[in-house]
């Protein structure tokens, strides 16, 4: 009798565990990350390029009157590597010169052709760089056609309008010493505007 009171006893005991049933189990919470911000990839300066130029220059020699001022403009092609924020690259240009030098009919310079490095950064769709090469010019004076070696050197910026055409422009300094052996140093700036199609 003890044993059955026992048992009606725990049975009473642990009957409201079972009155609702099985109990559902608390879902956690789903922690969904923070999306990153999207950063549009820089443009891609690498590549063979090629355009044309037009611009003016600024002829001056050491007191030989050999000094004038007129248009130039040709066409200019090179290669770019881009290295990150960083872009380095080798151009070849050639211009056509209208300037006169002198008092002198016929004296003037007739063309300017450069081979130059060029390293810079990339802000942007922009590009700011130096530049530093070689440069050739061919003159007539005083009926004689004449050509020298020299160097050149300046700044340039470029800005990308899209993946293929930039648009940009470049001052530069040119030096001739002793041009072709004639005792004349001669110097010229030029500004030029470029338009450049990237392959």
């Amino acid at each position: 009798m003890k044993t059955i009171a026992a048992l009606i006893a725990t049975a009473a005991l642990t009957a409201p565990a079972f009155a609702g049933g099985p109990v559902a189990a608390v879902e956690e919470p789903v922690i969904v990350p923070a999306a990153e911000a999207y950063v549009a990839p820089g443009l891609d300066w690498s590549g063979a390029y090629a355009g044309v130029q037009l611009g003016y220059g600024d002829v001056d020699s050491n007191g030989a009157g050999l000094d004038g001022n007129g248009f130039l403009g040709g066409v200019h092609a090179g290669y770019r590597w881009d290295l990150g924020n960083w872009v380095a690259g080798a151009e070849l240009a050639w211009d056509k010169a209208n300037i006169d030098l002198g008092d002198v009919a016929g004296d003037q310079l007739d063309d300017v052709t450069a081979l130059k490095l060029t390293a810079g950064r990339e802000i942007g769709n922009s590009l700011v760089y130096g530049t530093l090469g070689a440069a050739y010019a061919n003159a007539s004076v005083g009926g004689a056609d004449l050509s020298d070696n020299g160097f050149v050197y300046g700044l340039g910026f470029d800005y990308a309008v899209n993946d293929r055409w930039t648009v940009g422009g470049e001052v530069l300094q040119h030096k001739f010493d002793d041009f072709d052996a004639s005792g004349v140093d001669i110097d010229a700036t030029t500004v030029k505007a470029k338009v450049s199609l990237q392959f």
